[in-house]
């Protein structure tokens, strides 16, 4: 029978800490054949039956193991590591990473804890085994398999108000990667004005493909029209519905500004990137503005890095018919970049209800982290000296701290103390100072049994 010591969680799931055990034993050849029964391991190592049929589908989904119905679950037949070898491993592992860091504020990812592992590794199973599997080996048109764009326009009329044609819909790996299909779309010629301050890595992309890009502030009810008509720009890039790293939301009325703006000429754009538009933590999300565009003016994006998880790595975006019928003629021999397994096990993810389930799961669970982060930080011995700058969503939000250390001073000071932060002042190119002392805290994936420790060290950087 497997047994293992899992009373040092390390804060980290159950499942997770039995799922690499076992994996461990899998690599190392100690472990063949038959596993024993979720219940009767669960029974045996004291754990729930869920936790261990979670420990079982990650094993499933990685290959490790398999299930074969009505005889249980058996060890994959995988090459055994040798310990020379995982040893040699385990050293370089330890020398890359960075042991130093207590608290990573600057990183923002989803919580390993409430995917759903069992029902993810369950339509993996189904694709599989699908009277439609042959389809895994075929070349996907280039916007994305049907199925999955279907889905897709089906979830954004119920989640997003949006009546959008599938046919409309393009898939791809990333966002980075729409970014430059959207360079080519739109012309090497343009110019592209961009939210200062905003996502730096946008503005790269679209300058490392030859596109003018112009840095434009942003108001707190929206991108500055005045600004951006003087701009020169044709195409815009915004985040209406929760931009980063302000957090500020564009007006109603500003948005119709810039919609005009748009239609005063034939070759105007605006991308709406609706990057974090889901975890609107009261109330329902706001409308996206592609909802009011009549004209075809508005390129929508998303991506399920945040509501699923980075590695599924799937993004798409919404193209105005006009764009469409150009990336058709033009472009149609690009490859769709994202493996048709995991478009098929998303669109079952979807269309089975699961994914809105598991996104309500998630804005429960970042409900009540965030509040508790906030009471924690705000009953802290340095309360008096921040200022809380709170909006209604995303996986973010910001401290105004009263302190007369520059932000480059604090950064290297609480690296020094094992934090990691990022200041405001760092995604601004134009008066940055206007942004200083405001720190960005990214909660979504952080060890909250260590925030009263890390909030001590902060004081001390700080003041």
């Amino acid at each position: 029978m497997l047994t293992y010591d899992l009373e040092k969680r390390t804060g980290q799931p159950l499942y997770l800490l039995l799922y690499r055990a076992i994996r461990e034993d899998i690599l190392s050849g100690k472990l063949s054949g038959k596993l024993p029964s979720k219940r009767t391991l669960a029974q045996h190592l004291k754990l729930s039956t869920v936790t261990v049929e979670n420990a079982y589908a990650q094993l499933i989904a990685e290959g490790f193991i398999e299930s074969i119905e009505k005889k249980g679950y058996f060890v994959s037949e995988i090459p055994a590591i040798s310990t020379e070898n995982r040893n040699f491993t385990k050293e370089k592992t330890m020398k890359r990473s960075d042991s130093s860091v207590f608290l990573d504020l600057r990183k923002n990812q989803p919580d390993p804890a409430v995917f759903p592992f069992s029902v993810w590794s369950k339509l993996m199973r189904e694709v599989l085994s699908g009277e439609d599997r042959e389809k895994l080996l075929g070349a996907a048109d280039p916007c994305g398999v049907v199925e999955l764009r279907e889905a897709i326009a089906e979830s954004l009329y119920r989640l997003r108000g949006l009546e959008v044609s599938p046919e409309n819909i393009l898939i791809g790996a990333g966002t980075d990667f729409l970014y430059n299909v959207l360079a080519q779309l739109l012309g090497r010629n343009s110019t592209c004005a961009v939210e200062d301050p905003g996502y730096s890595k946008i503005a790269e992309v679209y300058a490392a493909n030859q596109i003018t890009v112009t840095h434009i502030p942003v108001e707190k009810d929206g991108i500055s029209i005045e600004k951006l008509q003087n701009s020169g720009a044709n195409i815009l890039h915004i985040s209406p519905s929760h931009h980063f790293p302000t957090g500020y939301v564009t007006q109603t009325a500003k948005r119709k500004e810039l919609l005009a703006w748009a239609m005063e000429k034939n070759d105007r754009y605006i991308i709406e990137d609706d990057y974090d538009s889901e975890f609107r933590i009261t109330g329902r999300p706001l409308p996206a503005m592609k909802s009011i565009d009549l004209m075809g003016k508005v390129i929508y994006m998303n991506s399920y890095t945040k509501t699923i998880a980075p590695s599924i790595r799937i993004s798409y975006m919404v193209l105005p018919e006009s764009l469409m019928q150009r990336f058709r003629e033009k472009l149609q021999f690009y490859s769709c970049t994202v493996p048709s397994f995991e478009q098929y096990t998303l669109a079952r993810f979807i269309r089975g209800g699961y994914f809105e389930r598991h996104l309500n799961r998630m804005k429960k669970h970042y409900r009540e982290q965030r509040k508790e982060l906030i009471r924690l930080i705000l009953e802290s011995p340095f309360a008096p000296y921040i200022k809380l700058i709170e909006n209604d969503s995303g996986l973010h939000f910001s401290l105004k701290i009263n302190t007369k250390k520059s932000d480059r001073e604090v950064t290297s000071l609480a690296e020094k103390a094992g934090i990691r932060l990022s200041f405001m002042s760092g995604y601004a190119k134009l008066a940055a100072d206007d942004y200083a002392h405001t720190v960005i805290i990214n909660y979504s994936g952080i060890d909250m049994k260590k925030v009263p420790e890390a909030l001590e060290r902060l004081r001390a950087v700080f003041l």
